[in-house]
């Protein structure tokens, strides 16, 4: 059976769309009503308004028409993650705090993929401030896994992930300072990559933030690549302009061979590796070895007083934010948030001073650690999507980042990281490997998950709307 709309890859859409087999409202039409099937299920989605997504199909389909597609991307349906601000809508940041006021520009991924003639599909759905690696928000509804109701989809792109797992067009975006690309990522079973910082300029931009592709496959975040990177004066941060062939994603299984493959199963900090994710990274390290890369261990190079530290920054900013906010503005926070940043109100200058070091200190740890090796795999994370009430894998707020260990390093030291699905649990949730290379290498890594992508084995089907009861009334 031919694949529905919603379920082809943006470069097959914009060849369909180049021969004038399917029309952009087409596409949008299906999408919309795969949404209809499944959303109600996973609240993946803010701001949802099919009339505006059918007229913005209706102007592509004119384009194509004339033969005048205005970018790389006409016609195929995006979402934008909430915290990525788009003209004339509130970004309220998944917290029932934030003021709604409309947004004055498109931040810089949003202002790209209008450029390219993308169809802005709707936001997607994050937690209070993107603080937690989960779909809990004060502000909108649980997010769902959609391979697992009960599970979370992980976080702070909570909704791009299930979004991109649900099948809800091709493209999707996200954002990352210690994860949050690349844990939902790897608990939805899709690919992401974040970028090297700067890549992919972002406004407001901050230390180790980056925004990044969320898709199904390795073909469509290397197409959608084209499309949000370039430099961006609104980001001092942003990488100068730089001609990288994108299109050479994929040059086949022998780009693994004679790689020299570092071998991270020891964050060095936090929660212990799950057994099956043990296992599942090591069997991926061992189809590397086979295509011809040769895989050395890696000893860990975090500890935990760096993690404490990013934790306590982190905690002091949130803390200065929610401040500032009246006390019936705050009292809106999650509790969990609110009791994260108030436990840093007892700390002094010199703690802090401390505490933002071992920003640095990761950073040249990371580097350090890599600079062996032309790659590194790794968990993206060392346990499997937990429960999606929970904020975070321990509940506790003041362990909020026990399990970021393999993940945030590298926002610090601006390499660019991928999650790419390597195999189940025995639940048959999704196990994320992530792909990490030298500052700049955007282009290889995506090289390596292409390879990976071709060694490993066959994946599950997506999973599918759950079939709606029907209840007779007698």
């Amino acid at each position: 059976m031919a694949d529905a709309l919603h379920e082809l890859s943006a470069p097959r859409l914009v060849e369909l769309y180049r021969r004038r087999e399917v029309s952009p409202v087409e596409v949008a039409r299906s999408v919309l009503g795969h949404v209809e099937r499944w959303e109600h299920h996973i609240h993946a989605l803010y701001l949802l308004r099919p009339d505006h997504v059918l007229e913005q199909a209706r102007a592509s389909e004119e384009r194509w028409r004339q033969g005048e597609p205005l970018g790389l991307i006409d016609g195929v349906p995006v979402t934008i993650k909430d915290n990525i601000a788009t003209r004339g809508d509130p970004t309220p940041l998944g917290s029932a705090a934030s003021e709604l006021v409309p947004a004055a520009a498109d931040a810089p991924p949003a202002a790209r993929v209008r450029e390219h003639g993308g169809v802005l599909l709707a936001k997607t759905t994050m937690p209070d401030y993107g603080m937690l690696s989960s779909g809990l928000s004060s502000f909108h509804p649980l997010a769902r896994n959609p391979w697992n109701l009960a599970k979370t989809p992980g976080g702070s792109s909570a909704g791009a992930g299930a979004a991109a797992a649900a099948g809800y067009g091709p493209l999707h975006i996200g954002t990352d300072i210690g994860g949050s690309l690349r844990l939902p990522a790897g608990w939805c079973g899709i690919f992401t990559l974040k970028p090297s910082l700067g890549r992919v300029p972002i406004d407001p931009p901050y230390t180790g933030r980056a925004a990044g592709p969320m898709t199904r496959t390795v073909e469509d975040a290397a197409l959608f690549m084209q499309v949000l990177a370039g430099a961006d004066e609104r980001d001092a941060m942003s990488l100068p302009p730089q001609d990288i062939a994108w299109s050479g994603f994929d040059i086949g299984v022998s780009r693994l061979r004679g790689l020299r493959i570092g071998l991270l199963m020891e964050a060095g900090c936090g929660l212990a590796v799950d057994a099956g994710i043990r296992d599942a990274v090591q069997k991926a390290a061992l189809l590397f070895e086979r295509a011809g890369a040769v895989v050395a261990p890696m000893k860990p190079f975090m500890t935990q007083a760096m993690l404490d530290g990013m934790d306590h920054f982190w905690r002091m900013r949130s803390h200065v934010d929610l401040r500032g906010l009246p006390p019936q503005e705050k009292a809106r926070v999650l509790p969990y948030i609110q009791q994260w940043a108030d436990s840093a109100g007892g700390l002094g200058g010199e703690a802090m001073f401390r505490a933002a070091h071992q920003f640095h200190l990761t950073r040249v740890a990371a580097v350090q650690a890599c600079r062996p090796f032309d790659y590194v795999l790794s968990p993206v994370s060392p346990v499997p999507a937990f429960a999606a009430e929970l904020p975070s894998p321990t509940n506790d707020p003041l362990r909020p980042l026990e399990h970021i260990g393999f993940t945030v390093p590298f926002n610090m030291s601006e390499q660019p990281a991928a999650s790419i699905n390597c195999g189940y649990t025995d639940e048959g949730l999704p196990i994320g490997l992530q792909i990490v290379g030298k500052r700049f290498d955007d282009l290889g890594v995506l090289q390596v998950a292409r390879a990976f992508e071709l060694i490993r084995e066959p994946q599950r089907p997506w999973p599918q709307p759950p079939s709606e009861a029907i209840h007779h009334v007698d």
